[in-house]
């Protein structure tokens, strides 16, 4: 837990939500979905 002087001075930072399959963009084929047939 920081302290209040530390939350005053950087603040709260969101957390940056991470793509699940980031790693497989360039292959859709890898991750299992089919858009077309």
């Amino acid at each position: 837990m920081p302290t209040i002087n530390q939350l005053v001075r950087k603040g709260r930072r969101d957390k940056i939500a991470k793509v699940k399959t980031a790693a497989l963009k360039g292959s859709p084929q890898r991750r299992g979905v089919c858009t077309r047939v």
